[in-house]
């Protein structure tokens, strides 16, 4: 073969390959994002054509100001008691997180995975979606099930794989399930999430059914090729399916670049088939949740999907197995230009004068004393670390319609060791 020696008037080929603006022992430096003013971008109808909305993909949908005031055209006009309810939502949200961190700290559980910043994402959706809607989600999105009242002690047994796990300890901690509360179970296979959420809004459509779908997955799992596959049948058969990029910057220990982010944002890639594609902010609750209506209204209307960026920063590490100090700079969360989701609704809330510091401290007590309560509860039934093994003659349960023989004899012959080794 021969090499760019022997061509010696034509440069050598090189690859370029992403690197993010700041490693361990960097200063992070935010400045370089275009930041649009809250209110500035235009709301359009929801029938408006992908092609009339195209510079929607590359702005960014943002409602609050910098002194928490909703303001433009956005801006979803709620009222007190449903913004009071989201706050607590995304406050619960991040106490269960801390409290179940904790837990695998301390050998309950192995694994966990904390959505601290990114709670709008999730919880916003939930109000902003029918509760009858089916929801695919990613293992961050705990948010819907807490706004949706899924128990807590449910919640805990799944990850503790104790003997009240409903997925009988068959699922990694975290990744729950829960149909009658519309939550599609999570899949470790990241990307499969959205050919789910397309198939199953399709289905819903050629039944009649009245009910969409949407889905969630990272920006790095927009380069799994289930992402395409998804969204060119999405777009095709106008599926009533909103499908969600949630961009924290970070794919586990690569940044967003890998995945195409130093190219164009992710809501353009909705452009290419012809589908509407929002970029919101995705630490503004009004902006999540108003961004999310539209694109259901649009779903309910059969006028197709919707993709939606949600631009956030992931503020801890990927996992309890993970350590983001390897490769970003430390309290790079903390720089992150568009804050904290909690007390940006929070200050919102207390402008308004319908919250304040002495009722947000008692209500963080609250929940505290309710997620301890149903941690209690939970561990009744066995954590990691004191005996939470689920019966071993239960791996052959809700696999087969029918078991075969040779399972049944497997079976069988476990239950009679297990009995023999009680006596």
């Amino acid at each position: 073969m021969s090499n760019a020696s022997e061509r010696p008037n034509r440069p050598a080929l090189a690859l370029h390959v992403p690197e993010p603006d700041a490693r361990p022992g960097d200063e992070v430096d935010f400045s370089h994002i275009a930041i649009p003013a809250a209110g500035s971008v235009a709301r359009p109808d929801i029938t408006a054509t992908p092609g009339e909305i195209r510079d929607l993909a590359y702005t960014l949908v943002r409602v609050l100001d910098e002194d928490a005031k909703a303001v433009g055209p956005w801006d979803p006009r709620l009222d007190p008691d449903t913004l009071r309810r989201m706050l607590r939502d995304m406050m619960m949200v991040r106490v269960y997180d801390d409290r179940m961190y904790r837990a695998q700290r301390q050998g309950k559980t192995s694994f966990y995975m904390k959505c601290t910043g990114e709670e709008a994402v999730a919880v916003a959706a939930a109000h902003a979606l029918d509760r009858e809607d089916m929801c695919f989600p990613t293992y961050r999105q705990q948010g819907l099930l807490i706004a949706r009242d899924y128990p807590l002690t449910e919640m805990m047994c799944q990850v503790y794989s104790n003997s009240g796990d409903k997925l009988k300890g068959r699922q990694l901690p975290i990744m729950y399930s829960d149909r009658a509360h519309g939550f599609f179970s999570i899949s470790g296979n990241l990307g499969t999430q959205y050919p789910q959420a397309v198939g199953w809004a399709m289905a819903s459509a050629i039944k009649g059914d009245s009910r969409i779908a949407a889905g969630w997955i990272g920006d790095g799992a927009t380069a799994e090729g289930d992402f395409h596959n998804a969204v060119t049948f999405a777009a095709v058969y106008r599926a009533p399916v909103i499908l969600n990029v949630v961009n924290n910057q970070w794919a586990i220990s690569t940044f967003s670049g890998i995945a195409g982010a130093e190219l164009t944002t992710f809501a353009a890639r909705a452009i290419g088939y012809g589908i509407p594609g929002l970029r919101v902010d995705g630490n503004d609750a009004l902006a999540v949740y108003a961004a999310t209506r539209w694109a259901a209204d649009r779903a309910r209307s059969n006028l197709g999907p919707t993709l939606i960026e949600l631009f956030t920063y992931r503020v801890e590490g990927h996992s309890t197995s993970d350590d983001p100090s390897a490769y970003r700079p430390q309290g790079a969360g903390a720089k992150w230009p568009l804050g904290d989701p909690l007390q940006r609704l929070k200050a919102h809330l207390v402008g308004l004068g319908e919250w304040d510091d002495e009722r947000h401290e008692q209500v963080m007590t609250e929940l505290g004393e309710e997620v301890r309560r149903a941690q209690k509860e939970s561990e009744k039934l066995g954590t990691l670390g004191n005996a939470a093994a689920q019966d071993i003659s239960s791996m052959f349960d809700d696999v087969f319609a029918e078991l075969p023989w040779h399972l049944r004899e497997q079976r069988e012959q476990s239950l009679a060791e297990a009995e023999a080794a009680r006596k």
